[in-house]
């Protein structure tokens, strides 16, 4: 998780989990239509100093979805993060209806605040087709419901990992030791696996489920980074961000269902961190894959 996302897991008082608080994330992405291909987003009322890349992230994709026709999926998305997002005030979202095809539709899309650019993203759109289809296994793992809770995990460290309290719209179950406990006993194994999904009830709508899936995305992926190093957030002097983001969404999926995501770093360097990420279905079919390039800087 980066310093950005810790930051937005905290954003309000108590632990709270379930229903109400995934509402609350469900809101964050209803944007509001002010002009054609124009929309506002807010962030939440009690919010850090930057707004989480996955929300602006969702937020962005949910404009680009509202000028797609309904039978159009999202099937891939390219991102970048230009400057860190004001929480306090609201962020405006540009479309730029770049092409609709007979198949395929893109949107550019560029959220704005105090008049620039803070993130750019552009997102590919398929009519679903059938085609061939191949598929690689997922890792075997326990199955999530016999593992700790996020809240079990984080217990014996909450005096450290003070930015990990808040209402959480995810369950979250870590397959082996989370990155904070490998740090201490150098038993990193080379891939962070977590268990996830929303913790509650979504709408049916497709968009809103990967959108759900894309602000997951940004939760943990850097953690994989620091972990190769046996450093972490909260108990090292680290400064780190999200740079530019990309997704591929392979198959349909329910968020508010069980799913798999399984991330590596394969490289590292020029206070940049790169990692990889796959996220499986609990009936292990592959449903999306994320590659993110962050910076990280241990000081």
């Amino acid at each position: 998780m980066t310093e950005l996302a810790r930051a937005a897991a905290a954003a309000a008082d108590g632990a709270a989990t379930g229903q109400p608080v995934l509402d609350q994330l469900v809101n964050l992405l209803d944007l509001e239509k002010i002009e054609e291909n124009i929309f506002r987003g807010v962030s939440p009322p009690h919010s850090p100093t930057r707004v989480f890349g996955g929300q602006v992230a969702g937020q962005a994709l949910v404009a680009a979805g509202r000028t797609v026709p309904a039978e159009r999926h999202v099937h891939s998305l390219h991102a970048y993060f230009i400057r860190g997002g004001d929480p306090t005030v609201p962020i405006v979202y540009e479309v730029d209806r770049i092409r609709d095809g007979r198949s395929f539709t893109t949107r550019r899309v560029t959220a704005v605040q105090h008049g620039k650019a803070i993130f750019a993203l552009s997102a590919s759109f398929q009519k679903a087709e059938a085609g061939i289809e191949h598929s690689g296994p997922m890792p075997e793992v326990p199955d999530p419901e016999g593992l700790p809770t996020l809240a079990e995990r984080i217990e014996p460290y909450a005096d450290t990992l003070t930015m990990r309290t808040g209402p959480r719209p995810l369950d979250m179950r870590y397959v082996n030791d989370p990155p904070w406990v490998t740090r201490q006993t150098g038993d990193w194994q080379g891939r962070n696996q977590v268990w996830m999904k929303a913790d509650g009830v979504l709408p049916d709508d497709p968009l809103l489920h990967v959108c759900v899936l894309t602000y997951a995305s940004d939760l943990t992926l850097l953690d994989s980074v620091l972990a190769e190093h046996d450093v972490y957030w909260e108990f090292d002097q680290v400064l780190g961000a999200s740079l530019d983001h990309a997704l591929w969404f392979h198959r349909p999926f329910r968020a508010d269902n069980w799913f798999l995501y399984d991330s590596t770093s394969p490289t590292a360097s020029g206070a940049r961190g790169l990692a990889t990420g796959q996220f499986f279905a609990h009936d292990g079919s592959h449903i999306a894959t994320v590659v993110q390039e962050g910076l990280v800087r241990v000081l």
